[in-house]
């Protein structure tokens, strides 16, 4: 049965959409069956996974309405990864939704006719604690929270894990925190190694091992409907998110947590960045207070 991960955080910009399209495409490459869902009404993971939005189907929409199956809506990707597109519909589907019966549990309802197709469900959530934010963490098992290291990033942090709670008490009891993901990290920045460090003494091992580097290749990637796997394999970005998903995989397995982090098995990784990928001086996690 597959394990549901939300990726959420209400503030934008903060790398939750390249984190759900490159996670879900370096899963797919070290073997495992996943689906990744684009429940945010702009449609970028749909297109950064190179679906075009404007042309699908069906989408998520039609999908929650009960209009048609989610295995019908389902479409593969070139990454090897199935897709649930979204688009700007899932904005009226959320408005219909809001005199359902039971309508926080509508996608987990729905996952439950496909969670034994796969290994892992990733669904990108739109940045807002709307009703389909609440769809999304009704029906998962963990959240996974991208966090960039800047110091607004941690204003809304707190918002976003009383919502966790509220919904672990009164609508998912099995929800928990699946890590914190620094993202965007650039180890010249001293505020960010600052707001690292203090995420790391606040939530210990919630933090993630990985750390997604700010890389010009990741930025590039989505407007060329790819995920960094397959724009450019060898970049900083496409690495770090090669180890984080071996961090998920080890969370499936049951192993522990501050296993030092390594690459997925089943995945070859190229040679060192290029000498186009200018994403600045090799990355090193921050020493205070770090985990290790």
């Amino acid at each position: 049965m597959a394990r549901i991960i939300a990726v959420a955080n209400q503030k934008g910009g903060v790398g939750k959409t390249t984190t759900a399209v490159n996670l879900a495409a370096a899963l797919a490459a070290a073997k495992r069956k996943v689906l990744l869902i684009d429940l945010d009404p702009q449609g970028n993971a749909t297109m950064a996974s190179g679906v075009n939005k404007r042309d699908i189907q069906a989408s998520g929409c039609e999908v929650l309405l009960e209009e048609v199956t989610l295995a019908a809506a389902i479409v593969p990707t070139d990454a090897h990864y199935d897709l649930l597109p979204g688009n700007g519909d899932l904005t009226a589907a959320e408005l219909k939704l809001m005199d359902a019966l039971a309508r926080e549990h509508r996608l987990k309802e729905l996952l439950a006719t496909v969670t034994d197709n796969y290994h892992t469900i990733l669904i990108d959530c739109p940045p807002s604690l709307n009703l389909l934010t609440l769809n999304a963490l009704t029906a998962a098992d963990g959240v996974l929270i991208p966090v960039q290291c800047e110091y607004f990033a941690l204003e809304g942090l707190s918002s976003l894990l009383d919502t966790v709670k509220a919904v672990r008490h009164r609508l998912n009891p099995k929800l928990e925190i699946e890590g914190l993901l620094r993202t965007m990290y650039d180890v010249r920045n001293n505020l960010g190694n600052e707001v690292s460090a203090q995420l790391t003494q606040h939530f210990g091992d919630k933090v993630l091992r990985s750390i997604i580097p700010r890389n010009v290749r990741l930025a590039e990637a989505p407007s060329h409907g790819q995920p960094i796997h397959l724009y450019d394999r060898s970049s900083r970005g496409a690495i770090a998110y090669i180890g984080l998903a071996g961090e998920v995989i080890r969370r499936e397995r049951g192993l522990p947590r501050n296993v030092a982090a390594e690459p997925v098995e089943d995945i070859e990784v190229a040679a060192p960045a290029p000498a186009h990928d200018d994403s600045g001086p090799t990355l090193k996690a921050p020493a205070a207070n770090h985990q290790e």
